[in-house]
């Protein structure tokens, strides 16, 4: 349910009822937690992969955001489609910088991630100065850079400004969360 959410909201997904509309500010940019689908049947090396979504067509513009990554020399030249899971990702993390969204909607972003990785992306997405949009399985990574936590329950929103750890201390949201769940407060 997740994934078809983001998948809606990115626009990847058309076929749903109702409507949303996002403000003519934003740009999105979508980090799929399944992202098989942008290296499957692609004779393409890792620079060509990228190339195709970047504005400047340079070999060494491309190089540095690989760089970035943690691909250089040979590995660079490496084809798409035998990319190992972790590789896939950095590849993604790679598009959506070059894509230059204000709005990041990421679907598990740490899946597949080594922690050198990991700590890498939570560092970036603090500083990121647009909104980020993100559902995870990673504590540290939801304590970190949430500042705000949405969760949708089967019977409406719950929506506070706080970081993750307060939300689910919070004495208040646990009774809130019972009764949205159909649950009594422990």
């Amino acid at each position: 349910a997740t994934s078809a959410f983001y998948q809606i909201l990115s626009g990847e997904d058309q076929d749903f009822q109702g409507m949303f509309k996002w403000g003519v500010t934003i740009t999105t940019t979508y980090l799929p937690s399944d992202n098989s689908r942008y290296f499957e049947s692609k004779d393409l090396n890792l620079i060509d992969w990228l190339r195709q979504y970047s504005e400047e067509k340079d070999e060494t513009f491309i190089r540095g955001f690989l760089g970035r990554m943690l691909f250089s020399g040979e590995e660079t030249l490496k084809n798409c489609t035998v990319l190992s899971g972790g590789e896939k990702m950095r590849c993604m993390l790679s598009r959506m910088m070059m894509l230059k969204g204000n709005m990041l909607l990421m679907d598990e972003p740490t899946n597949h991630l080594d922690l050198e990785s990991i700590t890498a992306l939570n560092n970036g997405l603090k500083d990121f100065k647009g909104t980020v949009l993100f559902t995870t399985r990673d504590h540290e990574l939801a304590q970190t850079v949430a500042d705000r936590v949405l969760e949708l329950t089967p019977n409406g929103l719950i929506d506070r400004e706080m970081n993750f750890d307060d939300y689910l201390k919070d004495d208040r949201i646990k009774a809130l969360r019972a009764e949205m769940y159909g649950g009594v407060p422990a």
